[in-house]
């Protein structure tokens, strides 16, 4: 069942504009991370749910999607998030976040493909304008943006071939991720 969640659990950046992700299940998934294991138990994060269309499209400018995918700018209009949480780091708690980051991260993608959305993690995004537009204090701050919706584009995960790390897109719109094998992730067995 993990595996199964994992395999569908992907990085989407297109998504039904007209599909709203509730603020409640947004509230909810947050809540799951509660559950994460916490470097030194600190639990340093906290979120900004951004549902609202208005705040959405004011987010949107401020991100950076597919760096790979040189000539296209991200979604258009209509395939825009519905939904994002900005994770930010209280520095009045924690310096760092050690993993707890990721941790999360990934608690809350996997969140999202159970209850049949899905999201995208981005992490280049403009950070003084993202600070202006939350309005956030000093000791607040953002490690991640994570964009949120529900996908309208198919993934597809492929071994990688001669080493070739980089994402693609054919003409018809499917989004190929290549994938190391496993023998590439076991160094060694003793």
């Amino acid at each position: 069942m993990l595996l199964d969640m994992l395999r569908k659990a992907r990085s989407y950046r297109r998504f039904d504009q007209d599909v709203p992700v509730p603020a409640e299940l947004l509230e909810d998934w947050v809540g799951a991370c509660r559950y994460c294991p916490s470097g030194r138990n600190v639990q340093a994060l906290k979120y900004v749910i951004v549902t609202g269309k208005e705040a959405c499209r004011e987010v949107f400018p401020l991100l950076a999607w597919a760096g790979y995918l040189k000539e296209w700018p991200g979604p258009e209009e209509g395939e825009r998030p519905t939904a994002y949480l900005v994770q930010l780091l209280d520095t009045n708690l924690a310096g760092d976040c050690l993993c707890d980051d990721g941790l999360q991260l990934q608690t809350l993608v996997l969140a999202a493909t159970e209850a049949g959305f899905g999201g995208c993690i981005i992490k280049s995004f403009k950070n003084v304008e993202m600070r202006r537009l939350l309005q956030l204090p000093d000791h607040l701050q953002v490690t991640y943006v994570l964009a949120l919706g529900k996908p309208v584009e198919k993934v597809e995960v492929e071994e990688m071939k001669e080493g070739e790390i980089r994402y693609w897109r054919t003409p018809d719109h499917v989004h190929h991720v290549p994938k190391r094998p496993v023998s590439e992730l076991v160094y060694r067995k003793i």
